[in-house]
């Protein structure tokens, strides 16, 4: 458990490319932004040591869906780390409409961390560990 996990937050506005069929945002689209808000974490908190060192893959993903968002909806997508073991961790993500504050899916999602060089699951240290936790002022 990490004690204070660092939210990591990013906008977006959907576009046409994000619909289905029935005009609303494709489910699959969410699974796309939560890569893209998990990726934008560690981006934004990893060193350019961490990040040739080390990449992420997804182990699972568990969706909740909740309310439609349609052309052209601001969009949160807040993250934060919550549990890690040896080699992977929990990630959570809300997916909310930006004017209403309303959670249109959450998301809770294992994440492996690997080597770049052997391609094998590495090891998570303390190092890595306060990389997902807030910043002290």
């Amino acid at each position: 458990m990490i004690p204070t996990p660092q939210i990591f937050e990013m906008e977006i506005k959907v576009t046409p490319n994000d619909l289905d069929e029935q005009n609303h945002v494709n489910n699959v689209q969410y699974v796309q932004w939560i890569q893209d808000v998990a990726k934008g974490h560690w981006e934004d908190r990893a060193s350019v040591a961490q990040k040739e060192e080390f990449f992420w893959v997804v182990v699972r993903h568990e969706i909740d869906y909740k309310q439609q968002a349609f052309l052209n909806d601001e969009i949160v997508l807040q993250t934060y780390v919550d549990e890690i073991t040896n080699v992977t961790s929990i990630r959570h993500v809300l997916i909310k409409n930006k004017k209403t504050d309303k959670v249109l899916a959450k998301a809770k999602t294992t994440w492996c961390l690997m080597n770049s060089a052997s391609k094998r699951p590495a090891r998570i240290d303390e190092n890595m560990k306060v990389l997902f936790q807030k910043k002290s002022d």
